[in-house]
């Protein structure tokens, strides 16, 4: 098993940056797929982003393709999400979460899930 434990998010105006962390624990983080998603209120879990395991690939939605930048640090077992020039579109709790294989955009092929951390972007 891995335990995923999100942290960074906060309030922050339009325009602003806000760093996401998500720290691993357990079984070999550095053998997972990891991906970010996000739900805003009464709306479905969205893909934000995706990272392989060696991160040798990334993967983002349209919406925060040249703004936000996924990486990950296995030898400190830490998923990163920086996110720049946020918008109030961007509102939402903010996931990451662990899998190893099939369709990377679709949460349902995601195994571990942290709790979630809330990104609140003001206009």
């Amino acid at each position: 098993q891995v335990q995923l434990v999100e942290s960074g998010g906060g309030l922050v105006q339009s325009g602003g940056s806000l760093r996401l962390t998500c720290a691993a624990s357990g079984h070999m983080f550095s053998n997972y797929n990891m991906g970010w998603f996000r739900q805003a209120p009464g709306k479905e879990r969205e893909f934000v982003a995706f990272i392989a395991w060696g991160a040798f690939r990334t993967t983002y939605e349209d919406s925060v393709k040249g703004r936000f930048t996924i990486s990950r640090d296995n030898a400190k077992n830490m998923l990163y999400l920086e996110m720049n020039s946020l918008k109030p579109e961007d509102t939402a709790v903010y996931y990451c979460a662990a899998r190893n294989t099939g369709n990377l955009y679709s949460p349902l092929t995601y195994t571990y899930w942290g709790q979630g951390t809330q990104v609140t972007v003001s206009s």
